[in-house]
């Protein structure tokens, strides 16, 4: 255990953080699993999933049926874990499902589970800061388990497992926030810290040795690859995306990992 936590905590990349939860969750039994984070949640929704970070080992086929039509929304364990913290059982979607208390868009995503043989597992909402974050993950079982023996698994190790998940999110979220949309480049970066110092265009001209023109360019692609209206916010986001004030170790991820 102590010897994954240290890799953990050494890991200074999403890709290298995720490839280890995964190979640590598939010794407990757990070989798919599916995280999502947003920074941007509102009461009604998680925003706009292009803002959002996604990870998952699932067949590509099951990620783009479940997350591309938004589908994913109606999903009952994203209903839990939009309204709850800690570790759920999937039992509960049985023992919702027995009690006819799912809607029809969530039969449908339990039919969809089904095709891709996810039919026990775990999934885990974690304690958020901020009310417009939340972070969740699910853990599915290999195939050849049941839900019984995934409380088995639970009953030993689920401390264990809670704990290594809840420690991978707190790493991940941590970490330059790497979605679907276009990555900013070194001169967006760039120029957004020194707005976010306060400094004017003109004043980012003469430290950076650009034009003004130039200047307001990067400003204006740096607003477009974040969809957003102002310079202000642009700088807020990319800071919520941790994507901007950068150590020398981190990179800029791209685009969303399926």
């Amino acid at each position: 255990m102590l010897a994954h936590l240290e890799r953990l905590i050494e890991a200074r990349t999403v890709e290298d953080i995720w490839a280890l939860h995964c190979d640590r969750m598939a010794d407990y039994g757990f070989d798919r699993l599916l995280y999502g984070f947003t920074r941007f949640r509102t009461a009604h929704s998680f925003g706009n999933i292009e803002d959002t970070l996604i990870l998952s080992n699932h067949h590509p086929d099951y990620l783009r049926a479940f997350l591309d039509g938004g589908i994913f929304n109606h999903a009952p364990m994203v209903r839990w874990a939009a309204d709850n913290q800690g570790a759920c059982s999937w039992r509960w979607v049985e023992q919702q499902a027995h009690a006819g208390k799912l809607t029809q868009a969530e039969r449908k995503v339990q039919e969809l589970n089904l095709r891709y043989g996810i039919r026990a597992g775990y999934s885990i909402s974690f304690p958020e800061q901020s009310g417009r974050a939340k972070g969740a993950i699910g853990l599915c079982a290999r195939e050849g388990l049941f839900q019984h023996d995934v409380e088995e698994i639970w009953q030993s190790h689920g401390r264990e497992i809670f704990v290594l998940n809840t420690l991978t999110h707190l790493r991940i979220s941590s970490m330059p926030f790497a979605t679907a949309r276009r990555a900013l480049t070194s001169r967006q970066r760039e120029v957004l810290e020194w707005v976010g110092d306060g400094k004017t265009t003109a004043d980012i001209a003469i430290i950076m040795g650009l034009t003004v023109a130039t200047v307001e360019k990067h400003l204006r692609l740096a607003r477009e690859a974040l969809d957003v209206d102002t310079t202000a916010q642009a700088v807020l986001k990319a800071s919520f995306q941790n994507q901007i004030f950068l150590s020398s170790s981190q990179e800029v991820p791209v685009g969303i990992r399926r």
